[in-house]
């Protein structure tokens, strides 16, 4: 549920329906992946806001990325693990975004206005979440078997993607495309059939179990085509972007895949992709960020290709098969959740 907190500001230059981002401004969103923030600030954005994360001791803090001084960004300056200078006038920032040091002023009091507009910070899965309109509740979707000491954590490279969240999303959990798209990777082209399948609504979402001959090994592996095997696809989709999909692979395998969609803005997505997985644990990292790689690219192209570039939210304003009732369920689910019938601008 999306608490009904006051709403928050619009940024400059909003790309979404205000109401969509009001709604969307409640809700948890990953911004970067934990090793990627260092001593050094970060610069993000996250809903057309600019943000910058920064160490302060044993704390991430998220701020506005803009220095209440003269508006510079504090993702420009410096870092040193305990507090960021901007850099214009090295204004030094600290815990909670408080404002630490005036070097022009070094002995003078230093006024509150200087302290910085700061959001919540949670560290899950190797991804740093944030909010920006938050009641105090943390709402972030489980990754199942992740805590799991028999599985192997990974952390894929984010993907830019120049498309809505909400495509993206609908792409991942959609189960037809992979004998068009996924054929360099995957995908059988001469197996496209998809068997009946239902999906289950839940408190926050969806559940879908889809069972198929298709496989899940890279095209060449020596069990590509595994005869009588049916592999079980589980997709858990929490409302409004993220989705994890459980794959089952022979001997009691199990590949869970997190496709948290972060909406830089309207018309940009970044990709954020835990992995966990209890077998082919010696394989490199490198490996597997190049094979997930390849993956999403492929997804991404029809992604961006798409039109309308928004996720109709109206059944009736595109056409659907047997095949889409994940794409109808999510649909079913953001209605539900308030957003407007065109999501988003």
């Amino acid at each position: 549920m999306i608490s009904q907190t006051a709403a928050a500001p619009l940024p400059r230059n909003c790309t979404f329906e205000a109401a969509d981002w009001d709604l969307l401004s409640r809700c948890w969103h990953p911004v970067a992946l934990v090793r990627e923030l260092e001593e050094k600030p970060l610069g993000v954005t996250l809903l057309d806001v600019p943000l910058v994360l920064y160490r302060a001791g044993g704390t991430i803090v998220i701020a506005d990325d803009l220095c209440p001084h003269r508006g510079v960004p504090l993702s420009m300056g410096t870092g040193n693990g305990e507090t960021i200078a901007c850099a214009y006038h090295g204004f030094r920032f600290g815990n909670g975004g408080k404002c630490v040091r005036v070097p022009a002023h070094p002995d003078s009091a230093i006024p509150s206005k200087l302290n910085l507009r700061t959001y919540p910070a949670v560290e899950r899965y190797g991804l740093i979440w944030t909010c920006l309109n938050s009641d105090g509740t943390v709402t972030i979707p489980p990754m199942p078997h992740w805590d799991d000491p028999d599985y192997e954590q990974i952390n894929c490279p984010w993907i830019d993607i120049a498309g809505f969240a909400g495509r993206q999303v609908e792409g991942f959990i959609d189960v037809a495309h992979f004998a068009f798209v996924h054929t360099e990777t995957f995908a059988d082209p001469d197996n496209p059939v998809v068997p009946s399948y239902m999906p289950r609504m839940t408190k926050d979402g969806f559940e879908a179990e889809y069972r198929s001959t298709v496989s899940n090994f890279p095209v060449g592996h020596e069990d590509w085509e595994k005869p009588g095997f049916e592999w079980l696809r589980h997709f858990r989709v929490h409302v409004p972007f993220v989705a994890t999909l459980e794959i089952h692979f022979p001997d009691d395998g199990r590949l869970v895949i997190m496709n948290a969609a972060s909406p830089v803005s309207a018309r940009m997505t970044r990709m954020f992709s835990p992995i966990c997985r209890n077998f082919d644990k010696h394989i490199p990292l490198q490996a597997v960020y190049d094979f997930n790689r390849k993956v999403f690219e492929e997804d991404r192209a029809l992604v961006e290709a798409q039109k309308p570039e928004n996720l109709p939210l109206d059944p009736t304003l595109e056409a659907h098969v047997m095949a889409d009732r994940s794409s109808i369920a999510y649909r079913r689910a953001l209605r539900g959740m308030g957003f407007s019938q065109f999501f988003s601008a």
